[in-house]
């Protein structure tokens, strides 16, 4: 799924500014680098996180905002915190969605690291439910405030996360160098793709490591971006005003550096679905790179000298496939194993097979529900094409059997 957050961050651009105090995230004394493992959920990076050194949380890293978010007002509630402003998100025709509230001088504390000082935007309510669509409890979104600070390494095939201070960094000769543009605190850089029809372009591109898609390309920025014949429209994302649809094919190529990766899914938003996410206050881009194409490189973000490194790893000849199911999955309940059928995609494999919204999935070949996390659900759903899949499901009380095979549309 496409970045679940971008809308909500842009309707509180002007909040974010509140954050331009002092930020203050150290390491220990003498020391100059940290290493800590984390969990990958969709292609999205989720660290250990505590609040106000008595909360531990889950927080999605996150190199597309600015401010600190945390997504349920219960977490603050508790810790008895104060809060300075409050606010209403509305949706586009005006109706209220969920009420934010800004709380300052908030600490922030990852293993050997502290942040002291900071601004955190908290939402009422989990508005976008990112627990469910992530199959986990993550609970927030940092970003900027760490990649200012220290030389960020993500290695997604080891998943450990590396901060190193500046003055103490040295690239390895491994790594290309990619330039990078730090524009409004988000990384850019320009990217060669050839589309199918054989059109070069060199597009801006936002390094979103909050996003799990690979690409995102926006006609409406570029006469020259074509949407492929080839395509199958679905949900590509959630935002503040609801689903963001548009048309998921393949384009040709994309570069970085010597890196050429072939026939790569991308999405194309339709037309005014996505088109907030284009423009961040002053900023142009194409689109944006997410972690689908992200982990299959161990990747360096330098934000003091704008400049990105990258080694592919063992992921990175590995197909791009698209929703071989045609079916997208929430965990719901108090241990998140109870996995509701949220869409099906019209003439997919799912679909033919009789599957609805609102089904429950009871096991998967043979596996009770209850001993799978989201992602395994997924990974079954997304494995390869031909693959036989065979559900067990309850229908509003009716238990069902279902077969297909999974099917790439594009």
């Amino acid at each position: 799924m496409v970045r679940i957050i971008q809308v909500l961050v842009l309707a509180l651009v002007c909040i974010q500014n509140l954050s331009a105090q002092t930020l203050g995230f150290t390491l220990p004394p003498g020391q100059k680098r940290v290493q800590m493992p984390i969990e990958i959920y969709n292609n999205l990076v989720v660290i250990p996180v505590v609040l106000n050194n008595s909360l531990p949380l889950k927080f999605i890293l996150d190199t597309g905002v600015r401010t600190a978010i945390l997504t349920q007002k219960t977490f603050t509630d508790i810790l008895n915190l104060p809060y300075s402003r409050k606010y209403t998100i509305s949706g586009p025709g005006g109706e209220k969605l969920v009420d934010a509230y800004v709380t300052n001088n908030v600490t922030l504390a990852l293993p050997g690291i502290q942040g002291r000082g900071h601004a955190m935007l908290v939402l009422e309510e989990d508005y976008l439910e990112l627990r469910n669509y992530l199959g986990t409890d993550v609970h927030g979104i940092l970003g900027y405030e760490l990649f200012s600070r220290f030389i960020v390494q993500i290695d997604y095939e080891k998943k450990l996360l590396t901060f190193t201070t500046p003055e103490k960094f040295h690239k390895s000769r491994k790594y290309q160098t990619l330039p990078m543009k730090i524009e409004d605190t988000k990384p850019y850089i320009i990217a060669p793709v050839v589309l199918q029809d054989g059109t070069t372009i060199n597009a801006k591109l936002l390094m979103d490591s909050g996003a799990s898609h690979g690409l995102m390309l926006d006609p409406s920025t570029d006469a020259r971006i074509t949407v492929p014949e080839n395509v199958v429209s679905s949900v590509i994302g959630r935002g503040l005003g609801g689903e963001i649809v548009g048309k998921v094919g393949r384009i040709k190529s994309i570069e970085f550096g010597t890196y050429k990766l072939n026939q790569v899914v991308a999405n194309f938003p339709d037309p005014n679905s996505y088109s907030d996410s284009i423009k961040i206050g002053n900023v142009f881009r194409n689109g944006a790179v997410g972690g689908e194409i992200m982990s299959r490189f161990t990747i360096i973000f330098n934000f003091p000298q704008e400049e990105i490194y990258i080694k592919k790893n063992a992921s990175f000849k590995k197909g791009f496939h698209y929703n071989l199911s045609g079916l997208i999955v929430k965990a719901k309940g108090s241990q998140l194993n109870v996995f509701e059928i949220t869409e099906v995609r019209q003439q997919s494999s799912a679909d033919k097979a009789g599957i609805m919204a609102g089904d429950i999935i009871l096991s998967i070949n043979g596996i009770a529900a209850q001993m799978l996390t989201l992602n395994h659900v997924n990974a079954f759903f997304n494995s390869k094409p031909k693959k036989k899949i065979r559900l067990e499901i309850n229908r509003k009380g009716l238990h069902m059997r279902k077969e297909f095979n999974l099917e790439d549309q594009i």
